[in-house]
């Protein structure tokens, strides 16, 4: 499988919603949004806002939380692939997300080399 590096590190091409709007499955896109309703206690979420061409997409199909990411809006500004290659690496940003998601801090580690 390719993997489709999003600014913080994250494979989206491992991600339900991604891999459900690549494949035009509404049905999938549904059981998604149902399932992050309840594990994100979000009753907005509809197939709407699980259909996702990635983080680093510029088509405006961007699902779930990207929209209002905070690190993918750093990075566009900073005109970066993704943030292991940020001159800021170290930034109040990522280490705020860090807490939230330790694990792709290892990943952008590693990136970094």
């Amino acid at each position: 499988m390719t993997i489709l590096r999003a600014y913080c590190g994250l494979d989206c091409a491992t991600c339900e919603a991604y891999q459900a709007t690549q494949a035009d499955d509404a049905a999938w896109k549904e059981r998604i949004a149902a399932q992050w309703r309840v594990e994100y206690n979000n009753p907005n979420f509809n197939i709407m806002t699980v259909t996702c061409d990635g983080c680093t997409s510029t088509s405006g199909r961007l699902g779930g939380y990207c929209p209002a990411c905070p690190v993918r809006a750093c990075a566009i500004e900073h005109g970066v692939e993704n943030c292991a290659l940020c001159p800021d690496y170290d930034c109040e940003t990522l280490r705020a997300f860090f807490q939230v998601s330790p694990q792709l801090k290892d990943t952008l580690d590693a990136l970094r080399g």
